[in-house]
């Protein structure tokens, strides 16, 4: 039995499931699959989580297009009712047969890929004659048949079942015995969905359930072959080494989906990074980027820093261990990695049960006649305590890293992901190949028929875009966006704003970036300060100062700003109100303390530019940045014409527009917040926003201080209308809020929860407005694609606006895909819209054209974007939280997983709280995250 460090424990338990059945299939059109009469609108009995669909929207171009969907049948058959004790006599003709299943010993949720090993040897080797059709597995808790399950006229039934092949426990036991209890609980009715998709069903449990069942058939066939995670499954058919001991694998997604009067199944293409398989040790020193492996010794000078960073890699890994048994045979044993020792094998030593004393490099030696090549250098510890060499470890082939991907590596896992639309297109349709849904025994069985003559054809309609406003002096006074971009040639700002006092501050090395450059640089940005009509004084020659940015930030900026003052010309001593600054390569430190210092602790526009980018700049670089700088210092850049926004600019209804997203930490960062941010419009133009931010408890959703950030939204608003516009009714009557980040099990906790604290904020200021919720969600797997070229834009996209709201949207509540911006780079995401409260009874032409025209004010490009600025803005103040903290305080930011106890994680959580400074004053009516 190889050596234990102090941690013990072996990695056991199991979880409960669920099973059901299905019959004969619904044959019809192309491939069994046919669509189901619906009703135009929801029938009134049902009830819905959101708003019911009012209509459909008629406004655009139509144009046809594919979506990455296939049509399948509902299974439908009679089959023997297993009474489960309560009364059937309301179901209908067809059930589910669900149960309960539980595998011990229990003392921790066993792998996914363990159950799905335990269920196939239940089938297979230990009750065939029960399991005969088999049935299908989620892994987890779901387990479904297509039959009564035969169990001797009791609900449930007990089996032992072991895994003898490659499954040897050490010390000569036997294979380990899993005990696997099924319990019948529940009979779904597939029919209920197809009332469901027709508007005649409620959205409830046995809805949900019934889904739950038809994607478990459809996923059961690859997850018992290969790699998966979830939804998605991994083949090493395409794959591309990134180093650092990791390979991407192309995978695919499936997931079944309700639609409008059919049932449809979404396929995409995924990534998965994979460990490398092979030697424990060749991963490890591909990690640390070196070749000898006594690097890895820590009597060499293997820093403790370096081991902790490699630990928190291969934690969790599964790895395989050859030992010999009882009878001389080599076994191979599977173990999970724990932790890394501190001290090489032939320094780490343990007490033999015998008596004395041996190291780890001796006791492999002695017990398995394997002499260490490389005694000096760190062993793993496994989940059962044992100490083992790396260079006896091997990883097997398909294990999916479940860690956030190195910074360093998200570009080359971006290039692998990226496929232009037809590329993407034909992936997907290859892909039926491996899903095979006519070679599933388990589709078969269930009575499911799946379309795979092709992807799904919907009819689209294209939107007109938004006619934009620019200020006075421009040649064109407006514009319309084509392919969802526009150009600022020959335009001036809506509203320019002003620079009175400026200077840089340049962090990078001064032989790179020099004073010609810094000249350059000048020039550049002032002569698109004069071509967009930002104002500033005439020969103004700001001051420029090369600092080291391993200094204190803080001090070297506001020496900056103080030498402004003390300029020759500045009369009246004013500060700066722009601060540019030149960073290095890999400057995201010197970043992070700049914004603090000046959106926290002076409250100063600043402007950070990376020196690469600066040479040789062309004025369209120039012209991005001013974009930028305009907003910041108080100024508007566009407006969309009124006529085009006729919901947002009815003077008789003002409307404050909010956005709202949460932010949570990575995986496994346990003790780190979760941060949130409310934006809003204050002007009646909808250009100007303003933002809040806060903390929360980690990884919860919904928003806990929404009432408190609601109030000072609209308190903005209000002063904003009233000081600055001098509107009589500077209240809103109209609040439309944009939620991000929110999945469809959540959208009850939206409306039991953010809904009323935005009521109590309005009811707190005596407004009397009507509102609105809609999500936007943007973690789907829905993609478009033109039919032919001339129907795309120049990436090969479908063109910015194109709008489906029929055939792939949810059978009952109103919602809607929108594809709001241009391609290019690869394949495009539409955005989906769920309307979940809507006392404005906006119909869906207003909702979908003012959504479109929305996603073309985001102040940073000259590109409409795919989500609402509001949106996209609240997501941007989230993922700046981290520049509200003390750059030379302690609390760790980086995205390395931690794992601490309850009230470590408590702690922690609310020394975040402590720690977050709030803005400025100076900068909250401005769009300083811009």
């Amino acid at each position: 039995m190889p050596p234990r460090g102090d941690s013990r424990g072996s990695l056991r338990g199991g979880g409960p499931l669920l099973r059901g059945r299905g019959a004969s299939p619904v044959r019809g059109g192309r491939g069994g699959a046919t669509q189901v009469p619906h009703h135009a609108t929801p029938t009134s009995h049902i009830t819905t989580v959101g708003v019911k669909r009012p209509g459909y929207g008629t406004g655009g171009r139509p144009l046809p297009i594919y979506v990455n969907s296939f049509a399948t049948t509902i299974p439908e058959g009679i089959i023997h009712h297993y009474d489960v004790g309560k009364s059937s006599s309301n179901t209908l003709n067809f059930l589910d047969l669900t149960f309960f299943l539980v595998i011990s010993p229990s003392e921790k949720t066993l792998p996914a890929r363990l159950n799905m090993d335990l269920i196939k040897a239940l089938q297979v080797n230990v009750a065939p004659q029960i399991f005969t059709p088999r049935g299908v597995y989620d892994g987890r808790k779901n387990f479904f048949a297509a039959r009564e399950l035969p169990f001797g006229g009791t609900d449930f039934k007990e089996f032992d079942v072991s895994l003898s092949s490659g499954r040897a426990e050490t010390g000569g036991k036997g294979p380990k015995v899993y005990k696997v209890r099924l319990t019948k609980v529940a009979e779904i009715n597939p029919e209920v969905l197809r009332r469901f998709i027709t508007g005649d069903q409620s959205h409830d449990n046995t809805v949900l359930t019934a889904i739950t069942a038809l994607n478990v058939v459809i996923r059961m066939e690859p997850t018992m072959t290969y790699p998966f995670n979830v939804r998605s499954f991994f083949t090493d058919r395409e794959t591309k080494d990134i180093g650092l001991g990791l390979q991407l694998w192309r995978g695919y997604f499936q997931s079944v989906r309700p639609a409008i009067g059919r049932m449809l199944i979404n396929v995409d293409i995924s990534t998965g990074t994979m460990y490398k398989a092979g030697s424990l040790l060749s991963l490890c020193l591909e990690f640390v980027n070196r070749n000898d492996p006594n690097v890895l010794a820590p009597s060499r000078g293997f820093p403790d820093r370096e081991r902790l960073r490699l630990q928190r890699f291969i934690s969790g890994i599964r790895i395989l261990t050859k030992h010999s048994g009882a009878d001389g045979t080599v076994q191979q044993t599977p173990r999970v990695i724990k932790k890394l020792s501190s001290a090489g094998a032939n320094a780490l030593t343990f007490t033999m049960r015998e008596g004395g004393s041996m190291s780890v490099a001796e006791y492999f030696q002695k017990t398995q006649s394997q002499r260490l090549r490389f005694p000096d250098i760190i062993c793993v510890e496994v989940g059962s305590g044992a100490l083992i060499p790396l260079e006896l470890c091997i990883v097997p082939p398909g294990q999916i890293m479940r860690k956030q991907v190195p910074p360093e590596k998200t570009k080359e896992v971006l290039d692998f992901a990226t496929k232009r639309p037809g590329d993407r297109l034909r992936s997907i349709v290859d892909g039926l190949a491996v899903l095979a849904y006519g070679q599933s025994e388990y589709v078969r069985q269930f009575g499911m028929h799946v379309d795979t003559s092709g992807p799904l054809k919907v009819q689209a309609r294209v939107l007109k875009p938004p006619t934009l406003k620019y200020g006075i002096g421009s040649k064109q006074l407006t514009i319309v966006p084509k392919d969802g971009s526009w150009n600022m040639v020959d335009k001036r700002f809506f509203k320019p704003s002003e620079v009175l006092e400026w200077c840089v501050v340049v962090y990078e090395q001064q032989r790179r970036f020099g004073e010609k450059e810094a000249r350059d640089m000048v020039d550049g940005l002032t002569a698109s300060f004069r071509d967009v009509g930002i104002k500033f004084p005439a020969n103004y020659i700001p001051i420029v100062r090369w600092e080291n940015g391993q200094g204190r930030i803080e001090d070297q900026l506001r020496a900056a700003g103080n030498a402004v003052r003390e300029r020759p010309g500045n009369i009246k001593k004013a500060p700066p109100s722009l601060i540019v600054v030149i960073l290095p390569e890999g400057g995201n430190d010197i970043y992070t303390s700049v914004k603090h210092f000046g959106d926290v602790t002076v409250g100063v526009a600043t402007q950070c530019l990376k020196s690469l980018k600066c040479f040789r700049a062309k004025p369209q670089y120039y012209a991005n940045v001013s974009l930028k700088i305009n907003v910041k210092l108080g100024g508007i850049n566009t407006v969309p014409d009124p006529s085009s926004v006729s919901v947002l600019t009815d003077p008789s209804n003002p409307t404050i527009v909010m956005g709202a997203d949460v932010i949570h930490p990575a995986p496994g960062s346990d003790g780190r917040p979760s941060f949130t941010a409310l934006v809003a419009n204050v002007d009646s133009d909808t250009a100007k926003y303003i933002a809040c931010s806060r903390v929360q408890t980690s990884r919860q959703e919904m928003i806990d201080d929404l009432e408190d950030m609601s109030k000072y939204a609209l308190g903005k608003y209000i002063g904003y209308r009233a000081h600055v516009e001098r509107k009589p009714s500077p209240n809103p009557k109209r609040i439309i809020f944009y939620r991000d980040g929110v999945s469809e099990g959540q959208f009850k906790q939206v409306l039991d929860q953010e809904l009323p604290a935005l009521k109590r904020a309005c009811d707190s200021l005596q407004i009397a407005a009507k509102i609105t919720i809609i999500v936007v969600g943007k973690r789907h797997h829905v993609r478009f694609f033109p039919q032919s070229d001339r129907d795309g834009d120049r990436s090969g996209n479908c063109q910015a606006g194109t709008v489906v709201d029929r055939d792939i949207a949810h059978p009952t509540e109103f919602d809607f895909y929108l594809q709001s911006h241009g391609g290019l780079l690869g394949t495009s995401r539409p955005a989906h819209y769920s309307i979940l409260y809507d006392e404005n009874n906006f119909s869906a032409d207003a909702l979908q054209s003012l959504s479109f025209a929305l996603c073309h004010v985001y102040a940073r490009s000259t590109r409409s974007v795919s989500i609402p600025a509001p949106v996209y803005y609240a997501d941007i103040v989230c993922s700046r939280a981290k520049n509200h903290y003390d750059p030379q305080g302690t609390l760790d930011f980086s995205d390395s997983a931690t794992q601490l106890d309850g009230s470590q994680a408590e702690n922690s959580l609310e020394a975040f709280r402590r720690g977050f400074k709030p803005l400025n004053s100076k900068q909250q009516n401005l769009m300083y995250f811009s």
